[in-house]
């Protein structure tokens, strides 16, 4: 089945795509970044690296660090964090609308292709 995918690339090796927002989303609901990489399935180093190329891509932070204390620390996203997700869900949305009747061909196709396979067995 043809699925679209949104990756937005800022140019250079700066981008984002569904991996970094939904660890970001992840981040939000948890406040904590080794909770969010591990709800992904990855380590706290490399959601903290992945954290870090983002943070680095703007001019404002997307996510801020917690100092520690009797709770320990953790991680919040910030102002701009939050819009950044708003954005890229918002144009996520616009674009799977437009590519939905495309989309829709293209699986009319797969399928085609599908069953005259199984047809020649």
């Amino acid at each position: 089945m043809a699925t679209l995918n949104l990756r937005i690339e800022f140019g250079g090796q700066d981008a984002v795509g569904p991996g970094k927002i939904r660890l970001l989303e992840l981040i939000d609901s948890s406040g904590s970044i080794a909770a969010a990489g591990r709800d992904m399935g990855m380590s706290y180093r490399r959601a903290w690296l992945l954290i870090d190329e983002v943070n680095r891509c703007f001019r404002k932070p997307v996510v801020e660090k917690r100092a520690g204390g009797d709770g320990g620390g953790g991680a919040a996203l910030t102002p701009f964090g939050r819009a950044l997700v708003t954005h890229y869900r918002a144009i996520e949305a616009k674009a799977a609308a437009a590519a939905t009747p495309h989309l829709r061909a293209l699986n009319r196709q797969l399928q085609a292709r599908r069953n005259a396979s199984r047809q020649i067995v």
